[in-house]
């Protein structure tokens, strides 16, 4: 869902019902990414709130209304970093748990655990890339890196994706 401009701009200005609209259309990219990050719901939930209030104190340091997204992602991602740094052992939830039996949930098992084995910038490009649908030129703003850098990081973060699933005896095509 797309926040249309002048609300983006209103919620800049100050306008609290402007910057309501716009982390509601959010919302569920925020949580997706806490999600991927995280990997439980709670500490998600708990995330989308730390960061509604970053944003809401920062959002008039925003330059570009068009880049909201990302710049609401990047503030998500950088919260989730100093999450994980602070908890070092892995959660899984129960739903994970009740949900080995299944053959696709074991696929994303395999793949929430390969994207945990990459060092974190590799994990936040295949991130932006594929669970946001980011373009290069969009996750090179928000890692405030050249593109050309982000094209390197991405490859060599394939790669490494790549081979983690293979010596787990993954067969994901990944392109």
């Amino acid at each position: 869902m797309n926040v249309d401009l002048a609300v983006i701009k209103q919620a800049i200005k100050g306008d609290d019902a402007a910057f309501l609209q716009v982390m509601k259309a959010y919302n569920l990219d925020l949580y997706k990414t806490a999600l991927a990050y995280l990997k439980n719901e709670h500490d998600s939930l708990e995330a989308i709130q730390e960061v509604t209030f970053r944003a809401y104190k920062k959002i008039h340091t925003l330059r570009e209304p068009s880049y909201i997204k990302t710049w609401l992602i990047r503030i998500m991602i950088n919260y989730c970093n100093d999450q994980l740094k602070r908890k070092t052992r892995f959660i899984v939830n129960d739903e994970q748990i009740l949900s080995l039996g299944s053959e696709d949930n074991h696929t994303v098992l395999e793949i929430q655990d390969a994207m945990q084995q990459l060092d974190n910038r590799s994990r936040e490009v295949l991130t932006l890339m594929y669970f946001h649908g980011l373009k290069i030129k969009e996750i090179a703003l928000v890692m405030e890196r050249p593109e050309g850098t982000v094209k390197t990081w991405l490859n060599k973060a394939l790669i490494k994706f790549r081979n983690i699933l293979e010596e787990e005896g993954g067969e994901l095509d990944v392109q």
